[in-house]
């Protein structure tokens, strides 16, 4: 690694504080916190069926919901809030910050010359159609160009997820291909449409 490299990786980001939030005209993003447990838990069991086609299975005898996994998710996701190593954002209602609405999620950051995240994300069933995941999309990509200090975005979505691919390409999102056999969805290694976005790209810079 050339010295440029090097501080590319050092100096390209400062960790956002954990106690901040992105404010967009009908949510409120922001990390999770231990208080959100019941309601965080609540949301995923209640959409567990919602989300299954979509959603790597978890592993035998592994429950993803229960109060202790969950709990070790918060504490990790926020570890690597610190780290600069991935961003995740609970959905809340701009007029109700304790109801969750759903999660976005910018993971497996890497920093260097590649300056890219993947996002995923993910809405409560009763709130689709309502341009709610496209508007935190739009929110977290350019969370992501700015206080996140990344230079790339990508997203990986499942030919069939028709609703998926519609908010990306609302969100400014352009599709460069399609990777066979990308991930294990549901037990099955399934197809994947890949898009991006990289900071030049973002509509709001």
């Amino acid at each position: 690694m050339s010295d440029r490299e090097g501080m590319v990786d050092r100096v390209a980001w400062k960790a956002p504080a954990l106690t901040g939030r992105i404010v967009t005209d009908r949510l409120v993003l922001r990390p999770p916190r231990t208080t959100d447990l019941p309601e965080l838990r609540r949301a995923m069991r209640s959409n567990a069926e919602h989300l299954r086609p979509w959603s790597a299975a978890p592993a035998r005898g592994e429950d993803p919901t229960s109060l202790a996994a969950l709990s070790r998710a918060i504490v990790r996701y926020r570890r690597e809030w610190k780290r600069g190593q991935a961003y995740v954002f609970v959905m809340t209602p701009r007029d109700d910050d304790g109801r969750v609405l759903g999660r976005v999620a910018l993971g497996g950051v890497l920093r260097g010359a590649f300056g890219c995240a993947h996002l995923g994300y993910w809405i409560d069933a009763g709130h689709q159609g309502r341009g709610l995941m496209t508007e935190a999309v739009r929110a977290v990509t350019r969370f992501g160009f700015g206080a996140g200090g990344l230079h790339r975005v990508q997203a990986a979505v499942m030919p069939s997820n028709v609703g998926s691919l519609r908010v990306l390409a609302k969100a400014g999102y352009r599709r460069e291909g399609v990777a066979e056999r990308y991930l294990a969805i549901a037990g099955r290694w399934e197809d994947h449409v890949l898009l991006a976005m990289t900071s030049e790209e973002c509509p709001e810079g």
